[in-house]
């Protein structure tokens, strides 16, 4: 990293209004991975997106930092239907329309968080999934991307650069339980819930459980074989992307399990 000054990281609810001025002042970049949509704690909401982040952009913007660092989503720019994608885009736009010097990196899907609901599944041996398992789409893991945006703070890219994350190729969750059982040696089965289910329960929870809506609709844009990254510049910017057998090797691994040679 840089040796000009410090770097701030924000995450989770983070400080809003007078406090982050004051806490940016002196910084050289920020690292931003700030969410609302995970409901890590009771006071995760969607104003996290929009209001927190546009805070930070106009922070950053009066505390002059060099390099502004934004953990996006991956094709956010072409789903507003789904609204934590969307506040995604309005973040990287905040941060275009107040002239900080920024670089956007737009991930897949974080295959160790949605495979892992209920505990670890490679332990029984299947996954579950919404919708069609045959769908490819783009994968990251949690340790890979925190990896790239430490890497983006001096990497040589342009203010204002949007950056796909993935691996080699995308895959289906279909594939990922090939991959998983070659490398365990044992059949691993995926269980697949009808996105219509989730969808139903979106209409029905939607005005009580926005969560439920914003879920169902991102099932629904992962459906449509249109969640894939274009990994092109993140191999010009951070070298090649991982293969899916080693990502997956490596989650494997992290999780204690023994992969077959």
């Amino acid at each position: 990293m840089s040796d000009e000054g410090p770097v701030l990281v924000v995450g989770g609810t983070g400080m809003l209004g007078g406090k982050v001025v004051s806490a940016l002042q002196g910084a050289d970049a920020v690292i931003t991975t700030a969410a609302g949509y995970t409901r890590h704690s009771k006071g995760d909401t969607a104003d996290i997106d929009l209001t927190g982040n546009a805070n930070l952009a106009d922070a950053a913007a009066l505390a002059g930092v060099r390099r502004f660092v934004l953990t996006s989503i991956l094709t956010c720019d072409q789903t507003p239907g789904v609204p934590h994608f969307w506040h995604k885009r309005l973040a990287e736009d905040r941060l275009e329309e107040q002239q900080v010097p920024f670089a956007a990196l737009r991930p897949g899907a974080f295959l160790d968080q949605v495979t892992r609901f209920g505990g670890d599944p490679f332990t029984k041996r299947r996954l579950t999934w919404f919708g069609s398992s045959e769908v490819p789409m783009t994968f990251v893991l949690t340790s890979d991307l925190a990896a790239y945006l430490a890497a983006a703070v001096d990497a040589d890219v342009a203010p204002g650069s949007r950056i796909d994350i993935g691996w080699d190729r995308p895959v289906s969750m279909h594939q990922i339980a090939d991959i998983s059982g070659r490398l365990l040696g044992g059949r691993v089965r995926v269980r697949s819930v009808p996105a219509g289910v989730l969808r139903a329960a979106g209409n029905v929870l939607g005005a009580a459980v926005p969560l439920a809506r914003d879920m169902s609709a991102m099932i629904d844009w992962f459906q449509t074989g249109r969640y894939v990254a274009d990994t092109t510049r993140q191999q010009e910017v951070f070298g090649p992307p991982p293969t899916a057998e080693d990502a997956v090797a490596r989650l494997l691994t992290e999780l204690g399990h023994t992969i077959r040679k």
